[in-house]
């Protein structure tokens, strides 16, 4: 997953202070409030402290550069906010970043004055406006999330490239001194040996890194497996199917550990909507799992080859070679290219080899440590949450949030659903109860809704919101075909965030932690008596609520002091009379 999606409103909030203080200070000088001269020396006094008396002999002692130190503190700001990012700290981050540039406007030498701050600060706002530039760009937490690519399609390819290996004397010779006792039938043929020659060659590390990674959720497939009275041998299914990645997704559309197809993982009983991919979740597709393959055994009456094989290919296809060819054994079928399909005839002797390896791996040449599986507790979320606030409560990243949820398809909880369990790090509980109890109900998730005007469709409304319509629909837990009537609130998903926040005064609720003196109503009317003129230049995503925040006015005051101001929207580039606090 990448750490670089952030998203839009988000940004709104995050970067305006310091976006607009570089628009302001690049056009004309910046009035900063006056500040003690005492709070940083100013390099005269630096001098005139340093300098020796005259009966005494000058040290060489090196003079503090007040004007470097004070650099050196505002750069250490940024690189809190990046490091804050990079872990999907969003609130944090904002902190940083504004503490960056408050450093320098608060100084005796303010933002511009000085050559060397001047530079600085330039050099400063830039990059904060690159990153806004970045983040508006790689979307929002609507976005779904990155998936791997299951190992099954890279080995199937592996196989049909280059073929599988003859088995070695020194395979044969480890494989017939090999105690393990399996429970299900393993043919030591050729074809069988030579994945196990290839497993234990060419894809060592490959088939390493999977048992490894395995490992942490075999306890659990096991204990699932034993009580279905199935074979535990097939817990190490997932190791050719998805390398144990609760991420992978298959060309074919397969996804999660056990790489179930959309269609048969909702008959299984795994949940699948655009919120939630019960697929990715090890324990829940694992029951699932369990369910067709017990399914899988009656049909080809227990006979494990054939419903190893139809679990490939899927039961249908399985049968009708076996009624086409009149055979009832897999490795007869598998003789007759036309029956089944060569990733089929493959998939089986490869599932068997990586249990005669997984079963045994020292035997093979293996040597790895277990992974325990991770710690964790669960919470009952009563309404939607965005993961990043989870992150940022427990100290941890927005990646291991993710990781212990990897059901969840976005960076937002089920909007519906008012139980939601989500898993948080171990002893970390009590802290989100308490700050899900703190937080207001508009600071826990970045929601945006339309309301439904008469004569509104679902694809015109998609159209107006730049959305895809199966995105609305399904946003919404509504079908693509569904009517929408007049007053109905609909959830905005993906980009459209930033469109709708052009047009409405509420605030953008993600991570907007600074409360002005406008919204405590200490500033209702316009009057400038007490601030200075400034003129600044709207950027990308800006509206009036978010400007007004960042000068600590009112929406009414933007509009007395911009009286050709024309609705609600905002154009990048436009300019605005803005004044400015000035204490």
């Amino acid at each position: 997953m990448l750490r670089s999606q952030w998203q839009r409103p988000l940004l709104i909030a995050l970067f305006p202070f310091a976006i607009a203080c570089g628009s302001n200070l690049r056009s004309q000088v910046h009035a900063v409030r006056p500040t003690p001269a005492a709070t940083v020396p100013t390099p005269s006094t630096v001098a005139a402290e340093a300098a020796p008396p005259s009966n005494v002999v000058a040290q060489s002692a090196p003079v503090d550069d007040p004007v470097a130190s004070l650099i050196a503190v505002s750069e250490r700001h940024f690189k809190a906010g990046q490091t804050e990012l990079e872990q999907g700290h969003f609130e944090a981050a904002k902190q940083d970043f504004d503490k960056a540039i408050e450093v320098l406007l608060e100084s005796p030498f303010g933002g511009r004055t000085e050559p060397r701050i001047r530079e600085h600060f330039d050099r400063l706002v830039d990059r904060i406006s690159t990153y806004e530039v970045h983040a508006l760009a790689a979307g929002d937490g609507f976005t779904e999330k990155k998936y791997e690519p299951a190992s099954i399609d890279e080995l199937l390819a592996l196989s049909t490239t280059f073929g599988t290996p003859a088995a070695t004397p020194e395979v044969k010779d480890a494989v017939r001194s090999d105690p393990a006792n399996h429970d299900i039938p393993i043919p030591l043929n050729q074809r069988v040996l030579s994945y196990i020659e290839l497993f234990q060659g060419r894809l060592h590390d490959f088939i390493e890194e999977g048992m490894k990674r395995g490992s942490k959720y075999l306890p659990m497939i096991q204990n699932v497996f034993r009580a279905e009275g199935l074979p535990l041998d097939l817990a190490y299914v997932p190791l050719v199917e998805s390398a144990f990645k609760p991420n992978a997704l298959s060309r074919a559309k397969a996804k999660g550990v056990w790489q179930f197809m959309t269609g048969t993982a909702i008959e299984n009983g795994l949940r699948r909507d655009w919120y939630i991919d019960e697929r990715s979740d090890p324990e829940k597709a694992t029951v699932a799992a369990a369910n067709y393959l017990q399914t899988l055994s009656k049909i080809f009456k227990g006979d494990w080859h054939l419903a190893l094989a139809s679990y490939n290919g899927g039961p249908g296809r399985v049968q009708r070679a076996m009624k086409r060819a009149k055979l009832d054994d897999f490795w007869q079928l598998s003789r007759q290219p036309k029956l089944l399909p060569r990733e089929t005839r493959e998939y089986v002797p490869m599932i068997l080899a990586a249990i005669v390896i997984a079963r045994n791996p020292g035997q093979y040449g293996f040597d790895f440590e277990p992974e325990p599986a991770t710690a964790y507790e669960k919470i009952t979320l009563p309404r939607p949450v965005d993961l990043r606030r989870v992150a940022e409560w427990t100290d941890t990243t927005i990646d291991q949030i993710q990781l212990l949820n990897p059901e969840l398809r976005r960076w937002t909880t089920p909007m519906r659903d008012n139980d939601y369990e989500l898993k948080v790090p171990a002893g970390t509980a009590e802290v989100v109860r308490a700050r899900l109890d703190e937080a207001a109900v508009a600071d826990l998730a970045s929601l945006k809704y339309y309301t439904v005007k008469r004569g509104d469709t679902l694809p015109l409304i998609a159209k107006r919101l730049h959305v895809s319509k199966a995105d609305l629909a399904e946003a919404n837990y509504l079908p693509v075909t569904a009517r929408v009537g007049t007053g109905q609130k609909l959830m905005v998903p993906h980009e459209a965030t930033v469109l709708m926040a052009a047009r409405t005064d509420r605030p953008v609720p993600v991570a907007d932690a600074r409360r002005t003196v406008a919204e405590s109503g200490q500033l209702a009317d316009a009057t400038p008596t007490n601030r200075v003129k400034v003129i600044y230049e709207v950027k990308q995503g800006d509206t009036l609520a978010s400007v007004a925040r960042l000068f600590k006015t009112t929406v009414a005051s933007l509009r007395t002091w911009n009286p050709r101001l024309a609705g609600d929207r905002l154009n990048a580039g436009q300019r605005l009379t803005v004044y400015r606090l000035t204490n």
